[in-house]
This record gives structure tokens, sequence and C-alpha cells, in this order.
């Protein structure tokens, strides 16, 4: 959990799953909407594979990234959990 939190805390992580939520992404089409180094997403997105965040899928020689909801889900249960007091 401390890992996926590390990877929700940066800005430009959180940007890429934004990108993704729309549709599946090459890490081209990925690195065209930062100004940042290609190396430098390819980081990220080693990061939020990780973290389950995202998944990989290799078509011919494009490699597809898509967002992986059910580690959000599980994530929200737990804060969700966290919200209801126990009673007494």
């Amino acid at each position: 959990m401390n890992q996926l939190f590390k990877a929700l805390n940066d800005p430009t992580r959180r940007a890429i799953l934004d990108l993704l939520k729309d549709k599946d992404l090459t890490a081209g089409q990925i690195a065209e909407q930062f100004d940042i180094s290609w190396p430098s997403i390819s980081h990220h997105l080693d990061l939020l594979k990780r973290t389950g965040l995202v998944t990989a899928q290799k078509e011919g020689q494009f490699v597809y990234y898509s967002i992986n909801t059910t580690v959000m889900d599980e994530m929200l249960q737990w804060i969700l959990q966290l919200t209801h007091k126990k009673q007494p």
C-alpha cells in the first residue's frame, strides 16, 4: 500500500493515469503529452506497472498501457473502512 501512495503522490504519474482513463496508449503517445525525457516517462510507467496501477500489453512492436481500476477499487474500499467507526 505504501508503494501505491508513493506512486500516486507524483503529479506526472497522476497525469498519466488521467490520460489512460479515456483509452489505452503506447509509451510514445503518453510521452508526447509531457515536456520531460522519454526515459523519465519510462520510469514513471515502470513504477505504475510495479504498483499494479497500469498494465502493459504488447501488440506487434508497440506496448499499450491500460489503467487497472481494480487496484484503485481496493484502495478506496480500504479508505472507506477507515471512515466507518466501530460501535463499542
